[in-house]
């Protein structure tokens, strides 16, 4: 193959094994855009070709953005920061015409050495306020992601300062009240920029800049109460109060001729300007710092997603506000604080009592909100994330409430149903006991008392107290007339067991007073319901509970064994033969008829 074949396959392949290609760093020495106006020029959006710039850069990074009305040397002041000619470095004027809408880059970052840490600066240049065919809302949106993004602002006003020229420092004053104003050694959303007031004036002599910044910021008398100008006032005030990060500094006109000034070199501008330049360098030196956003620097990759957010947060709305920033930054903070809330009512075990409950959603949501307090960003605007963060909390409070409210009534449905079926069971005993009826009826109220909690305790009590009620009135009722037939049929079967089976004449004789009582007197009072009040009958109630029912034996339960058992030993006694000479009961049986003919004969 030829020779020019192998040296075309050797560049493709340098272009393919580097990011850029051989001549990507040549390609960046240039400006770029990184944010154009969206087609009806009131909000912003971004521009790729500037952001493949930034995103190459892995040392921390530092902006310097310089902002001023239309057609105040801004370019040019960029331009001489950077060292460059017009030609080369930013566009001037009508050298760009309307390519320098938005904000723009230059491609390659200054190299600094900042407190040991080498620190990519990148230069920010932004459209002009004030121009023809621009919303204010389009401005302050510019104005807005310049002071966010930079970490120092340079506000380049030719002459003086004008009224105007404070109003639009708004932004940058609530941004410092909102994120500057945090405890040292905490994560802050972003550090707000170093403002840097340059005014560029004809000549130097007279007040100085800080005098003229100083009368700038006094206050405007406003003794008719003009909104505006009270508005103005406090700006005014928390520039003031800014006065530690800010610094004033005056730039006299490099040439009187200005539509020259592309094609004069060093030597041909004034040389105080030229010594006033380079001294502005230093300050810009002086006070630059990384950008640091939630406590730590950012790379070219971080600041780009860095941008992506502000320029979200700046777009919501008609207008940008703080307020918009202050929800995005905060956004992750309310969901850890929500989780924080969350965890700590997870780990109840429901259902408990509503009282409980509130005093563990108001400790929850107490530890919640502290932690928030703690870590959000913005001052006056965070209170909007505070009614958020309650709410979303008021939200899983309430989900909270109705599983302990089902998880409630689950359980008290549970023993309710329970309780009912162990009083039907006592309804049908097979041995009646008025001992054991209110054992179980206490056992019920006990165990429903200690282990229904929660919302639905109140209703299920109030079920509860009439079923048992009801079943308590049905057994007493029942009571005494399966009573009075048990020991009926008892007499009768003790009168045959006495006297064909055992033989036992005491027991038969019982039987049948027992028998003749329940009979007679219910004869004479026309109704066993008077008999349940005669002494007499208390009397065999007692003795009945007695043998039916204790604590060491439960006649019922174990009447089927007990009588099983009886019947073996019956027949047994009946069956097995008696001993020949055996001893002589004591007890008056039966006599033997076989016995009595033997003695006659």
């Amino acid at each position: 193959m030829s020779k020019s074949f192998w040296c075309l396959v050797l560049v493709i392949g340098l272009c393919l094994i580097t990011p850029y290609g051989v001549f990507g760093i040549e390609g960046f020495n240039q400006a770029f855009p990184i944010i154009e106006p969206d087609p009806g020029h009131t909000k912003l959006r971004l521009s790729s070709e500037g952001l493949e710039a930034i995103k190459r850069i892995k040392n921390p990074i530092a902006a310097v953005a310089v902002i001023g009305p239309y057609r105040s040397g801004k370019s040019f002041l960029l331009n001489q920061l950077l060292s460059l000619s017009c030609y080369e470095g930013f566009g001037v004027g009508h050298m760009r015409d309307t390519k320098t809408k938005g904000i723009w880059v230059w491609g390659t970052p200054v190299e600094m050495d900042i407190d040991g840490v080498t620190t990519s600066v990148f230069y920010l240049d932004t459209e002009g306020f004030e121009s023809i065919g621009k919303s204010n809302v389009y401005d302050d949106r510019i104005f807005a992601l310049a002071t966010v993004l930079s970490s120092v602002l340079i506000y380049n006003l030719p002459e003086t300062i004008r009224e105007a020229d404070i109003s639009r420092l708004s932004f940058a004053v609530e941004l410092a009240e909102e994120f500057y104003g945090r405890v040292q050694g905490q994560d802050v959303a972003f550090e707000p920029a170093k403002l840097l007031w340059l005014i560029q004036r004809d000549f130097l002599q007279g007040k100085s800049v800080k005098q003229m910044v100083d009368e700038a910021l006094r206050h405007v008398p406003n003794s008719d109460g003009d909104k505006n100008i009270d508005q103005v006032n406090q700006i005014r005030d928390s520039l003031a109060i800014m006065g530690d990060n800010s610094t004033a500094f005056s730039l006299p006109q490099p040439h009187l001729q200005r539509t020259k000034l592309c094609d004069l070199k060093d030597g041909e501008l004034d040389q105080s300007y030229v010594q006033k330049r380079e001294q502005l360098k230093e300050v810009v030196k002086s006070i630059i710092r990384p950008k640091i956003v939630e406590g730590k620097s950012l790379n070219g990759n971080e600041f780009v997603a860095f941008l992506e957010k502000i320029l979200e947060a700046l777009n919501k709305g008609e207008i940008p506000s703080t307020g918009s920033l202050v929800e995005v930054f905060n956004k992750k903070i309310l969901e850890r604080c929500s989780k924080i809330y969350e965890d700590s009512m997870t780990k109840v075990v429901l259902p408990i009592s509503e009282e409980t409950l509130q005093s563990i959603h108001e400790a929850a949501r107490s530890e919640s909100l502290k932690a928030f307090e703690e870590q959000h960003f913005g001052r006056h605007h965070a209170k909007k994330s505070v009614e958020t963060l309650d709410e979303d909390i008021e939200k899983m409070f309430k989900n909270f409430v109705m599983a302990n409210q089902y998880k409630s009534s689950k359980l008290c449905e549970a023993l309710y149903t329970a309780c009912e079926d162990k009083m039907d069971q006592l309804q049908i005993l097979r041995l009646p006991s008025m001992a054991k009826f209110n054992a179980g009826f206490l056992h019920c109220n006990q165990s429903f008392e200690t282990e229904c909690v929660g919302p639905s305790k109140t209703v299920y009590e109030q079920r509860m107290a009439k079923m048992m009620g009801k079943s308590k009135s049905l057994f007493i009722k029942e009571y005494n007339h399966r009573l009075f037939n048990w020991l009926v049929a008892f007499s009768l079967v003790m009168v045959i067991v006495g006297r064909f089976i055992i033989k036992f004449i005491l027991i038969e004789i019982g039987a049948w007073i027992l028998f003749i009582f329940l009979e007679t007197y219910t004869r004479m009072f026309w109704s066993p319901e008077s008999l349940y009040y005669n002494p007499v009958w208390h009397g065999i109630v007692a003795t009945w509970e007695t043998l039916v029912y204790s604590p060491v034996l439960d006649l019922d339960r174990w009447a089927i064994q007990i009588g099983f058992i009886a019947l073996i030993l019956l027949v047994y006694w009946r069956c097995f033969p008696k001993r020949k000479h055996g001893p002589r009961s004591l007890l008056p049986l039966y006599a033997d008829n076989s016995k009595v003919r033997d003695r006659s004969e």
